[in-house]
């Protein structure tokens, strides 16, 4: 396991290393769009990281909701045994397929790169589950790579594991969500223009949100 756990990690920094920033930038940067544009007075008890993958981003969710509790879940068993042995905790548990459903009545669920994943026929499904375990007012947090933007295609092509995937728009992103269920959608998010060698032009990042060039998007839509 060890092995393979390197080696995804290698393949994630082969390709968002043409930004020349690691993983941890980007989980931070979307957490802080994600705290920003929730609701002041919405503090979630329980938390899904759907598609967790190894756990970074859970471990991440645990530190900015300490009063919540964390559920990390991802199809690969190989993923869940190692973010059980990282990040394990009396806050953070993880699950794998087949426990998925012991999942239930959460606040807030959070995905990042899970949608290109999944066939475009079977999202709505997904969508729908997710949906359905999400308490009446919670909300669903969705940030996705944005096919529009030309290096997020670049580091796509540079990781084996995504180089087949197919990208979702935000403008179908936001149709998946209302086609669920979802009685409210905020408009889509643009994140992450600029390199680390144009750093210093990253303060216009917070007024470029509305214009889809960013390498990712962030929809939050609430039930």
């Amino acid at each position: 396991m060890f092995e393979n756990v390197k080696e995804y990690n290698k393949m994630l920094h082969q390709g968002i290393s043409l930004s020349g920033e690691n993983k941890h930038f980007f989980i931070r940067g979307r957490l802080q769009d994600l705290y920003n544009q929730l609701p002041k007075n919405f503090y979630p008890r329980r938390i899904l990281d759907f598609g967790c993958g190894l756990g970074d981003t859970t471990k991440f969710l645990a530190k900015l909701f300490p009063n919540a509790y964390i559920f990390g879940f991802d199809t690969s068993d190989e993923a869940i045994e190692h973010a059980h042995k990282i990040y394990s905790s009396e806050r953070i548990s993880f699950f794998n397929f087949n426990n998925f459903f012991k999942i239930k009545a959460v606040d807030l669920c959070y995905a990042n790169g899970v949608f290109h994943h999944i066939k475009p026929e079977e999202r709505i499904e997904v969508i729908n589950i997710i949906h359905k375990i999400l308490i009446s007012g919670g909300y669903f947090a969705l940030f996705e790579n944005n096919p529009w933007n030309l290096g997020t295609r670049l580091v796509m092509k540079r990781i084996p594991f995504d180089r087949k995937a197919k990208l979702l728009s935000s403008w179908k992103a936001k149709q998946l969500l209302q086609m669920g269920g979802f009685s409210h959608t905020n408009p889509a998010r643009f994140l992450f223009y600029f390199p680390s060698f144009m750093d210093r032009l990253r303060w216009l990042e917070s007024y470029l949100v509305k214009f889809p060039l960013g390498a990712q998007y962030h929809i939050l839509a609430k039930k």
